[in-house]
């Protein structure tokens, strides 16, 4: 975002522009990357700080590819607090995304201590030293999670918190901070966005989701299938109440998802307080009319075997995005279709992710 500035010198009217600068932390990650170029694109300087230990230097790359600039980068972890006041003591940081953490729900489950040691402690680090730097304005990625098996659908901001695993529990644990933090900082701005599920990737195919591993999400598992590095999806309970009996989610594009991000600095920036919200398309999908959409995508069908239900997976599961349309002028363009074609092209182009 440019800022414009003038002051009279004479018979001179002199203008300064003077550049927002957002720091990013896992700005290198899915999510984050995408978010990353979003900002660029609207003329804000980008400070990333990642630890790389799920992303590839590569990410940078892209995004100098994509956008012709290449922002300021950090390679550390957040739990160090000495590095990363660092980045505080040589930036002017007008606001911060907050994205690094652990992401993998069953592995959380696995590995508690290890969540919540590094989520926490990540984050209170960070707020100590937006404290100590008087850097007002926060964005915090969320998850829908919080919201655990929901009454009805669609959900809304205000529906109660039933959060039922450890990774969940962080990030309601933070939005907790955030908001005693606030209360009791009234200069203080911050933004709680809960979103669903994000797939896609950049149009480009430059950048895109490369989980470690074997992906424990939807959309990265079909790709891999489809450009043939698994043999193939295993889809979880074909028997819920719904139109095909697989679950329905609500699946969101990440670039509109990096454009939610961005948008909410437009409020941020109005010193709004604290505000909370859902970011989603307002739409369930099945998992049928995803892999079928991903098929469509391909060209061509897509292997899959029928498995039994898990554990905690609920048959219906979509967003009420009307407070961020209302709010924010948010709403999002991409159908499932659109999602499932940048995908599958971000995987044909980069069948090992990253890696080369």
């Amino acid at each position: 975002m440019l800022i414009f500035y003038y002051f009279i010198n004479y018979d001179k009217i002199i203008w300064v522009i003077i550049m927002k600068s957002i720091l990013v932390t896992g700005g290198m990650g899915y999510i984050g990357s995408h978010t990353v170029v979003e900002l660029i694109e609207k003329n804000y300087d980008v400070i990333i700080v990642d630890d790389l230990s799920n992303s590839s230097i590569e990410v940078l790359n892209r995004i100098n590819k994509i956008t012709g600039k290449t922002p300021k980068f950090y390679e550390l972890n957040c739990c160090n607090y000495d590095a990363f006041k660092k980045v505080f003591m040589e930036n002017k940081i007008d606001g911060v995304i907050h994205f690094a953490g652990f992401k993998a729900v069953g592995e959380g489950e696995k590995l508690p201590l290890k969540y919540y040691d590094n989520n926490l402690i990540s984050f209170i680090n960070l707020l100590k030293l937006m404290d100590e730097f008087k850097t007002n304005n926060l964005v915090f990625s969320s998850s829908a999670t919080v919201y655990g098996q929901p009454d009805t659908n669609p959900i809304k901001e205000d529906f109660p918190f039933r959060v039922c695993n450890t990774y969940g529990r962080t990030k309601l644990m933070i939005e907790d901070i955030i908001r005693d933090y606030a209360k009791a900082n009234k200069w203080f701005n911050a933004a709680i966005l809960r979103y669903f599920n994000p797939i896609g990737a950049h149009p480009s195919g430059l950048i895109g989701e490369d989980p470690n591993g074997i992906p424990n999400n939807l959309a990265p598992y079909i790709s891999q299938v489809a450009v043939g590095k698994l043999e193939k999806l295993g889809i979880f309970g074909n028997d819920y109440d719904t139109t095909d009996g697989t679950g329905v989610r609500d699946y969101i594009h990440v670039c509109d998802l990096a454009y939610g991000h961005v948008k909410v600095f437009d409020k941020l920036f109005t010193n709004s307080g604290l505000v909370t919200y859902n970011l989603g398309t307002g739409k369930g999908n099945s998992v049928f009319d995803v892999l079928h959409a991903f098929e469509k995508a391909c060209g061509f069908k897509i292997p899959y075997e029928i498995k039994p239900r898990r554990a905690g997976d609920v048959a219906i599961y979509y967003a009420s995005p009307e407070k961020a349309y209302k709010e924010l002028g948010f709403k999002t363009k991409y159908d499932i279709l659109d999602m499932a074609k940048d995908s599958w092209n971000w995987q044909k182009k980069n069948p090992n992710g990253y890696k080369k």
